[in-house]
């Protein structure tokens, strides 16, 4: 007599879930699943800005510079460059390896991208931040020894100057005026400013301290130097920045630094980024992070908002996230 009963319950079971499965109309449809996100892996990233559209791009091989493009900074695609997903590929411009830290802007309706390869900076020309960036003639910027981390600035005059590292007992910001077409730097009059003199920026007290990934910025009297500190593959790489009256320096670092680092954003291997406004105006900074706790690369690319108050530059952790495509 059990065994029927619980036989009868079984088949009653049965039918209501049969039942309950059924579309009567009341049941909410489902909600298509949305597509992975994939974090985008991306170290020393920039973002450019135009008609629109958001453009990033950052060391990201050795073959070339790749570009993801977005509307709003939160859905990502790519890589998206003309040349394989690649706005520069090796071969059509200088170098041959270690392309890295690039920086893209328009300039008398042209794109233009500065950048790294082989040690040595470079600038080529695209009709599209798409690409492709290519030089007419293959060529890196005159200087002594290695230079790497180019940064273009134009002063409110229109005149063009050029901040980047040199490798000199140390990694040392430089800065180097222009000729006007971009098709050189006047080396006469490079000046340094600034390098890893303080305890946050040689952590491990290395004997080859380390300032770099220069971005530069006026706020109206006053110039602002954004970098970052320690070797990229230590935990405590930071960001700092420095204010002058004059593109030239001298520069004065700010007491508060660094404002970007492993203390804040409880992430290792914060920063070599690039800061940029969006359609909104609000001043936002991309950076990379170690990929975990325990490992460095790939880097991972990170946006945090920024705001400049009474001439103090502050960061929101609140805002960091991590950058996501839909592709791998």
């Amino acid at each position: 007599m059990m065994l029927k009963t619980t036989a009868f319950i079984y088949l009653l079971c049965l039918f209501a879930c049969s039942k309950s499965n059924v579309d009567n109309g009341n049941n909410p449809p489902t909600k298509p699943t949305d597509p992975p996100a994939y974090n985008i892996a991306m170290a020393d990233p920039t973002i450019f800005a135009d008609n629109g559209k958001y453009y990033l791009y950052g060391t990201s091989g050795d073959v070339g510079f790749e570009v993801y493009e977005s509307t709003d900074l939160v859905n990502w695609k790519g890589p998206v460059g003309k040349s394989n997903g690649y706005a520069l590929s090796k071969g059509q411009s200088f170098g041959t390896t270690g392309f890295w830290a690039p920086q893209v802007f328009k300039y008398q309706n042209a794109y233009y991208m500065a950048y790294t390869a082989d040690e040595q900076i470079a600038i080529a020309k695209s009709d599209s931040p798409l690409g492709p960036f290519k030089q007419t003639e293959i060529k890196s910027l005159a200087g002594n020894g290695k230079q790497i981390d180019p940064f273009i600035f134009f002063d409110t005059d229109g005149k063009p100057y050029l901040y980047h590292v040199k490798l000199q007992n140390g990694n040392r910001i430089f800065v180097s005026e222009m000729k006007a077409d971009l098709s050189d730097v006047l080396k006469e009059t490079a000046i340094e400013c600034i390098n890893a003199s303080l305890p946050w920026e040689n952590t491990e007290m290395v004997a080859w301290p380390v300032a770099e990934g220069p971005t530069v910025i006026k706020i109206k009297n006053l110039y602002y130097m954004i970098y970052s500190a320690n070797d990229f593959r230590n935990k405590d790489y930071a960001v700092g920045y420095a204010t002058s009256t004059s593109p030239t320096g001298p520069w004065k670092k700010y007491e508060g630094n660094p404002i970007i680092s492993r203390a804040t954003l409880k992430l290792n291997g914060t920063g070599h980024g690039d800061l940029f406004t969006d359609q909104s105006g609000t001043y936002k900074y991309v950076m990379h992070t170690h990929n975990t706790d325990t490992k460095v690369s790939p880097r991972l690319t990170g946006l945090i908002d920024m705001k400049f108050q009474a001439e103090v530059l502050q960061a929101d952790p609140a805002t960091f996230k991590l950058l996501k495509s839909t592709q791998p």
